[in-house]
């Protein structure tokens, strides 16, 4: 271990304590040591604190109890006449930095001072990372589409050169999280200067000006080994493991460091974030604490993202089509506004439509793009508004009919994955925008078509052989064939709409959380979807067809053992091998035994109301209190994790309306409470649903936060609206 570094950290984690320790005098001098706090959207308290040594800060006199504990962890500096590894005290000291700085950033809340807001330009920063956030990315995170996240600190040597690494970061994939300045300037300061979008949408997030903001990004990644992982608080060991093997994080650290980031940057390295500097700082090689090195250097602004995948241990592939355009995922929440825009398609200004249509193989030419339509070239040209029509003709020895809606909905992520191209919206009520910037770079039409050509063949190629595009963009045209378009659209609707769970020999199994939850496994069938919202049936039987040892695995049904529940003997036997023998059995179509487990990145939780006899579901991102007396965040860190929990259940929203929908418990009569938010977006199927099972008029029953927050209150409502989950069989 670097004497130098080693110095510096011990010493900086002097200074932040003392920091720490000042500022939270001055706010219990002012406030009171009983003044409560939270962060935004967090069931975590101060996660960092939280998870390393299980005690929950929920006021300022808890804070002085966790300072204690960041004090009990520092160490006096190295003397100068003796030389030894400093190891232990380093990370000893950087873990002490990181619980002051996560106090510092508390009390910059309590005294609203976060999120910070930029003195020169006005911009304000992200700061704390929610719950909902991480939650919303957990896909991503999982199946791969998010391969890791850097924390990018201080400054690059020139605007052009920041610019040029964020964007080789975004088109690997990776999330970025911007900190910390040189002399004032920063990489944010520099993407501003650019006119780059920063935020979520384009995975360019600055949580803040200063390198104590960095304690944001770290203790979000230790949120995933309680979220996700089911690490337990104060299991600091499995935590710090946990991090290092399956949070894929690392550290980009541009310009001069000086005491605070050496500091920040042991703390990193305790999680298992090796730093990647761009100045001739002392190397750090021994590897056991990260998977490789903890510190190591490149001076090449070209070398230093790939030097940074290397070093953290990233496995990233990327297919990029030949446009003249970056692509990739981070692009996908660019948006154009219409400012920017140099031409659209559909969105109730032009007629529009897209479809993909299954053909033999001598019946199309694999790659080839075609435009049908007078003089488009000119048209296209002088920009404006053109109508459009894309028809995806595919063929393969393994594509199935049924295919389709799974192919024609990546119509979305291929268009929108292209820098300075937007797509909204699906079928016949699409929407597409080309952004000046993209037509001065060289996009055309051509290439909306060689993007779906080539994207559908890259995520499809074990079902499909052959591609061929053909566009259309004459008004007469496009509206001919979008009225052939409709009449697949319904027969694809009515085939897939007839699909029950009794109809099929196989289920799919969805294993591609297991990276972050090891013993959580999805059953996914034609009734009920995975409870992440993003994997139906369909999608896992083609996922299966492409990579027959991949994530999504068929599951022979077995004989029924419980027509209820949804009891199976092949899915019992399936999930005792998938889960390592920690789960046992299951019940599809119940809540109350043995209900599914999650992951993490449920899209709502379903939970039991005894005293209404009844649950009710609320969806990720409700920030408000529930009937149960807790909180979504609350709600979700006693549901994930790979556990089946009795009376809590994660699901995907769309399950809400299906058929078996708690089947074995009474199904959507059981339902009183649900957030107005939710009420609103499944109305049309929940009404539809509800007049099948003789109450039409079961969504004005059910209360919501506009009625009641609590327990009394809900049931004086249902009472009130004869609801008839209170003339039902017990649920208990």
């Amino acid at each position: 271990m670097s004497k130098i570094i080693a110095s510096e950290a011990i010493r900086g984690a002097h200074i932040l304590v003392k920091k720490a320790g000042e500022m939270l005098e001055k706010t219990i001098a002012e406030k009171g040591k009983d003044f409560v706090f939270e962060f935004p959207d967090t069931a975590y308290n101060l996660p960092m604190i939280y998870a390393m040594t299980g005690f929950p800060v929920k006021n300022l006199s808890d804070m002085k109890v966790a300072l204690g504990m960041a004090k009990q962890l520092l160490h006096s500096e190295p003397e100068d006449s003796v030389w030894k590894p400093y190891l232990g005290e380093a990370l000893d000291s950087g873990m002490a930095t990181l619980f002051a700085e996560e106090i510092i950033m508390a009390l910059r809340y309590v005294n609203g001072l976060e999120p910070a807001v930029d003195p020169d330009t006005g911009y304000v920063y992200n700061g704390f990372i929610t719950d909902t956030i991480q939650r919303n990315l957990g896909i991503q995170l999982v199946d791969g589409t998010m391969p890791g996240f850097a924390a990018v600190v201080g400054a690059a040597p020139d605007d052009d050169t920041a610019v040029k690494i964020i964007r080789e970061l975004q088109e690997k994939n990776i999330l970025i999280f911007l900190s910390s300045h040189v002399n004032g300037n920063s990489v944010t300061k520099q993407l501003l200067r650019k006119g780059i979008e920063l935020g979520w949408d384009t995975r360019i997030v600055p949580v803040g000006p200063d390198t104590e903001h960095t304690i944001y990004p770290l203790n979000w990644s230790v949120r995933a080994s309680l979220i996700f992982g089911g690490k337990k608080p104060g299991d600091f060991k499995g935590h710090l493991r946990y991090t290092k093997d399956r949070v894929f994080a690392f550290a980009l650290v541009l310009g001069e460091l000086d005491t605070i980031k050496w500091t920040t940057g042991a703390g990193a390295i305790n999680m298992g974030y090796p730093a990647i500097c761009d100045t001739d700082v002392p190397v750090i090689h021994p590897t056991g604490v990260c998977i490789y090195e903890e510190v190591d250097k490149e001076f090449d602004h070209d070398k230093i993202v790939q030097k940074a995948i290397e070093v953290r241990g990233l496995k990233i592939t990327v297919e990029k089509p030949p446009i003249p355009v970056s692509y990739g995922p981070a692009f996908e929440g660019e948006r154009i506004r219409k400012e920017d825009m140099f031409i659209e398609f559909g969105g109730q200004r032009t007629p529009a439509f897209e479809l993909v249509r299954m053909r033999e193989m001598e019946d199309i030419e694999d790659g080839k793009v075609i435009i049908v339509g007078e003089n488009w070239q000119e048209r296209y040209e002088k920009g404006g508004k053109m109508p459009l029509g894309i028809v995806i003709d595919v063929a393969g020895r393994k594509m199935q009919k049924d295919f389709e809606s799974v192919l024609e909905r990546k119509i979305h992520h291929n268009i929108n994955e292209a820098q300075g191209v937007w797509h909204m919206g699906q079928r016949d009520i699409n929407w597409v925008r080309i952004s000046h910037n993209a037509k001065k770079d060289g996009f055309t039409l051509d290439h909306l078509g060689i993007l779906n050509a080539t994207m559908t063949h890259h995520r499809f190629r074990s079902i499909v052989d052959k591609v061929q595009v053909t566009i259309y963009v004459d008004e007469a045209d496009v509206l001919g064939l979008m009225e052939e378009a409709r009449i697949v659209y319904k027969e694809r609707d009515q085939r897939l709409g007839g699909l029950t769970d009794e109809a099929v020999d196989l289920f799919y199994s969805c294993l591609l959380c297991q990276s972050f939850a090891p013993s959580h496994v999805c059953v996914i069938s034609p009734e009920r979807l995975g409870l992440c919202g993003a994997y139906n049936w369909l999608d896992c039987k083609a996922a299966f067809e492409i990579d027959p040892t991949g994530g999504n695995q068929p599951i022979k049904k077995g004989d029924i053992l419980d027509e209820r529940y949804g009891r199976y003997t092949g899915i019992d036997e399936y999930l005792k091998k998938a889960s390592g023998g920690a789960l046992e059995t299951l019940n599809l179509y119940t809540i109350m035994q043995n209900p599914m487990t999650s992951c993490g990145c449920f899209e709502c939780i379903v939970a039991i109301i005894p005293e209404a006899n009844g649950v009710m579901i609320v969806q990720r991102g409700h920030t408000e209190m529930t009937p149960v007396g807790m909180k979504f965040s609350t709600l979700a860190g006693s549901v994930g994790g790979g556990t089946q929990n009795p009376g809590f259940m994660g699901i995907g929203r769309n399950f809400i309306t299906s058929k078996k929908f708690l089947h074995g418990d009474g199904g959507i009569k059981r339902i009183v409470w649900m957030t107005k938010n939710l009420k609103e977006s499944i109305k049309e199927a929940f009404d539809k649903r509800a007049a099948e099972e003789g109450v039409p008029d079961l969504m004005d029953k059910i209360a919501d936060e506009t009625v009641c927050n609590d327990s009394e209150k809900l049931l004086e409502f249902l009472t009130s609206v004869g609801h008839p989950a209170l003339e039902m069989e017990p649920i208990l």
